[in-house]
């Protein structure tokens, strides 16, 4: 299972990006690009997994759209957890880079959530 190996690395930089770069004091991250940087980093290790899952597309390149089509056909509440991996890692964090520790912590939890159930998917 070499790409859910590759999503659990994905999870496993975002964590040390986080803690050894972004600098935690009194609950919130001191440096934006680093969030942002872990935030990317977590939400590629959702879509690696998801992609184990999925497989490939017919046509054209994969979107968050199609995720959720993929994810309503076969699992609603992946699919909640997904959309929130979206809003806090994607948007909240690597767009915006929110500052709160609170944030992150909950986005890369639901990453972790959604990884362990790929992995449980796959193993079936």
């Amino acid at each position: 299972m070499k790409n859910m190996n590759e999503a659990r690395r994905y999870l496993s930089n975002a964590k040390e990006i986080l803690r050894e770069k972004a600098v935690k004091e009194d609950g919130a991250y001191k440096d934006r690009k680093y969030v942002r940087m872990a935030g990317h980093t977590a939400y590629a290790g959702v879509l690696e997994a998801l992609d184990v899952v999925f497989g490939n597309k017919k046509k054209g390149r994969k979107s968050v759209d199609w995720y959720k089509e993929e994810l309503a056909n076969i699992d609603k509440k992946v699919l909640s957890n997904f959309l929130i991996a979206y809003d806090v890692l994607h948007l909240s964090m690597s767009y915006d880079g929110v500052l709160s520790a609170a944030v992150s912590k909950e986005g890369l939890e639901v990453a972790e959530r959604i990884i362990d159930w790929a992995e449980q998917k796959t193993a079936a």
